[in-house]
């Protein structure tokens, strides 16, 4: 795949605010794991290779296992997630596909069961910021680190 263009270089302005914010979401108070977790899933659910590259490396650093990562495309199917991180999981894929789900009441109260108003809005401000960063990889074709070192002729 070709890149189409670096939006940093070619609008750093722009993008300076998208860094900024992403820097104040990863020190929000939310466990690291969970937030692994929901920027994993959303970038699963759009297929951002570039997105996925980097977390599931932080997630790993965090001491995430190998199992949950391979089962978190499944995970409803897996008892290894809590019922947190299922309700995180569950409202990170409805408003990730919110086009046909239009955030279902019924996802909401878990949530709500699981996470105080202000978590809430934190756990929603990282779903739309990773499918926002989804987004810009995605539209301009940004390559993985593991894609630019084993080019497929």
């Amino acid at each position: 795949m070709t890149p189409r263009l670096n939006p940093f270089t070619a609008s750093s302005a722009t993008m300076q605010p998208w860094i900024d914010l992403a820097a104040r979401t990863h020190k929000d108070g939310l466990n690291p794991l969970l937030k692994e977790l929901v920027t994993m899933r959303v970038s699963q659910i759009n297929g951002c290779a570039y997105c996925l590259h980097y977390h599931l490396a932080d997630a790993r650093k965090h001491g995430e296992t190998e199992d949950r990562l391979h089962l978190l495309n499944a995970w409803r199917e897996s008892a290894l997630y809590s019922e947190r991180e299922r309700a995180a999981l569950a409202w990170t894929e409805a408003l990730t596909l919110v086009s046909q789900t239009h955030a279902p009441d019924d996802v909401y109260a878990t949530l709500r069961e699981h996470f105080t108003e202000e978590e809430q809005v934190r756990l929603t401000s990282l779903i739309a910021q990773t499918n926002a960063w989804n987004r810009f990889n995605i539209g301009f074709r940004a390559a993985h680190p593991a894609e630019e070192s084993r080019k497929v002729a």
